[in-house]
């Protein structure tokens, strides 16, 4: 039994540093599409090559390719290769496609363009959540931004409470179908705090907007609710903007962006 375990051990630890491979090569390829680097239509390294100037397996680079088709990044066709696939195809709400694009200076209507969403998507949940929560639910909030006030958003805890501040807010809304978009919408949240943050601190607390959509939710206040979160959306948009790069503020054209079609 041991003898077998030993022996098993190195294919375990192969098969682990190979997913970390081509989890980092899809990573470094993803972020050179959604940046613009790669455009749409464009035909990437073939196995070979690309494995021989990556130094990787070619399995590894074959895993990474499958990892951004399954993100709708690439397409492979027989015959013509794998390229990039046109914007519309691009799975933009997936977490790490969000990581990726705030891995470079995204430009104002991409900002506008996720903040929409979520100014459609938040005020409403916030509505529904005020009509429909459970006592369980309204604890799961308060539990939250008692986490946000204790360790801020400037640490990792502090973010995570963020997250689920969101997340229980579209539990509550009582909508399946709104709650599927809680990873999308936690990602969002997540990736715009830390972009905010990566130059200097934050310049101003959002707990206070946050405790008015509970404040709101907890009183059965659909409206107050609604207008809560929307300004919530609002300010965060507004945060976002203001924590840009100099350059990239007023020089949209300084490096890759990746434009909503």
């Amino acid at each position: 039994m041991s003898a077998k375990a030993k022996s098993s051990t190195p294919d375990a630890s192969a098969r682990r540093k190979s997913l970390r491979i081509h989890g980092t090569i899809a990573r470094d390829l993803g972020i050179l599409i959604v940046s613009g680097r790669h455009q749409p239509g464009e035909v990437l390294d073939g196995e070979v090559a690309a494995s021989d100037r990556l130094h990787v397996s070619r399995t590894a680079y074959r895993e990474a390719l499958r990892i951004l088709a399954a993100k709708g990044l690439v397409e492979s066709r027989p015959k013509t290769g794998t390229r990039v696939s046109p914007r519309p195809s691009w799975h933009l709400l997936d977490p790490d496609v969000l990581s990726w694009i705030f891995e470079f200076e995204p430009n104002d209507d991409l900002l506008d363009s996720l903040f929409e969403l979520r100014k459609i998507v938040e005020p409403e949940a916030a509505a529904l959540a005020a009509q429909r929560r459970s006592p369980e639910q309204i604890e799961r909030m308060e539990r939250a931004l008692r986490g946000m006030a204790e360790h801020t958003l400037a640490s990792e805890a502090g973010r995570s409470a963020d997250q689920d501040f969101h997340a229980a807010l579209l539990d509550a809304s009582g909508n399946p179908f709104l709650a599927t978009l809680t990873t999308s919408v936690s990602a969002a949240v997540a990736w715009t705090t830390i972009f905010k943050q990566r130059s200097s601190p934050l310049q101003r607390d959002p707990l206070p907007d946050h405790q008015l959509v509970y404040d709101a939710v907890a009183a059965g206040d659909a409206a107050a609710a609604h207008r809560a979160m929307a300004e919530l959306v609002d300010m965060a948009l507004l945060d976002t903007k203001r924590s840009r790069m100099p350059q990239a503020r007023f020089s949209q054209g300084s490096r890759p962006v990746a434009p909503v079609d």
